[in-house]
């Protein structure tokens, strides 16, 4: 491993691309790290302990709860009350905010939000899994609890978003808005070094990842995009492919290496989409914006969306530019009756 940098070395060097350049940030992405480290050992051993499997409640969201979820969810909350960095959290495992009391972390500058295992249901499979957060300034006076106005802020104001994805190999991935930068964890060694700088996601691109057993509840103009990809040739020859993982961290990671969409759309049955606004599309967002991606919820920047509610939700368009420009423009020309 020799010449590569640490995830460590990699913050020093870059704090001052950082927004409000301080060691905070760089000391609150250590926490991450740690947890990250921590979750990764017990994923990586999930079928010779305990741990997989749903635990038999449901989160805010009435979706069943994974042991490992649970587990996530705590070491990450731990980690991140430790440093003194952060003070308070919001979880998509938790009904409601979380606010870390001791006097350190509410002199603290930040909030994280946070979706501690996306994808938790694969873990029986063997499939790949991961973490996402979103990080910012809280706007209440420093001193005092966190308030809710603290978390309900859009995508734009985010100083730093990321995702680990635990699958062949664990990888880290974040933002600070100075482009995004990918780090691959050496067990051997126990730390993330640097493997993917500058990652860039390509503006067009041929895979299209959605749940196409969802077809006949999706709107008018994103059946037609379908179509358009199984239909249409481009100029290479190569037709569009489709690859649908369900473990949002691992598509978005692949089309951002391969060039691709992301696409989660209303349905009957959600009509507002299913993922959340503030634990996956806003830094999915971010990290697609300054990978030189996009992401909207059809009609709109998904980062210009002001959040109502904590676990509110949005469809959600990810990827390469032109893939996304192109959806939204089916979905103009085919408004629902």
């Amino acid at each position: 491993m020799s010449g590569l940098r640490t995830l460590g070395e990699f913050v020093v060097e870059k704090q001052a691309d950082f927004p409000h350049a301080s060691g905070d940030l760089s000391s609150l992405l250590a926490s991450i790290r740690l947890a990250a480290k921590i979750v990764n050992r017990e994923i990586n051993k999930a079928g010779l302990v305990d741990i997989t499997g749903a635990v038999g409640t449901e989160n805010v969201q009435g979706e069943a709860q994974q042991k490992l979820d649970l587990y996530a969810n705590e070491k990450f909350k731990a980690a991140l009350e430790a440093r003194d960095q952060v003070c308070g959290v919001a979880s998509e495992e938790e009904d409601e905010t979380v606010s870390f009391d001791r006097d350190k972390n509410q002199h603290a500058k930040y909030v994280v939000l946070m979706d501690p295992l996306d994808g938790s249901s694969n873990i029986d499979v063997n499939v790949s899994v991961g973490t996402i957060f979103s990080i910012y300034r809280r706007v209440s006076p420093v001193g005092t609890p966190p308030t809710l106005e603290d978390f309900l802020q859009p995508g734009h104001k985010q100083v730093a978003a990321g995702y680990v994805i635990y699958g062949s190999s664990t990888m880290l991935v974040y933002t600070t808005g100075a482009g995004v930068n990918g780090f691959t964890y050496d067990p051997s060694l126990g730390t993330f070094c640097l493997s993917h700088e500058n990652m860039m996601i390509p503006d067009v691109g041929k895979i299209y990842s959605i749940n196409e057993g969802n077809y006949i509840r999706f709107p008018k103009g994103v059946k037609k995009y379908i179509k358009y990809c199984q239909e249409n040739v481009p100029e290479d020859g190569r037709p569009y492919t489709s690859r649908y993982i369900g473990s949002l961290v691992s598509d978005f990671h692949r089309n951002l290496l391969k060039g691709g969409i992301y696409m989660y759309p209303s349905t009957q049955s959600h009509p507002d989409g299913k993922l959340r606004l503030l634990y996956e599309c806003n830094p999915m967002a971010f990290l697609a914006e300054q990978a030189g991606g996009t992401a909207s919820d059809g009609k709109r920047r998904i980062m210009d969306i002001d959040p109502k509610e904590l676990h509110e939700r949005v469809p959600f368009f990810c990827g390469s530019k032109e893939m996304v420009a192109k959806v939204e423009q089916f979905i103009a020309e085919n408004p629902e009756d």
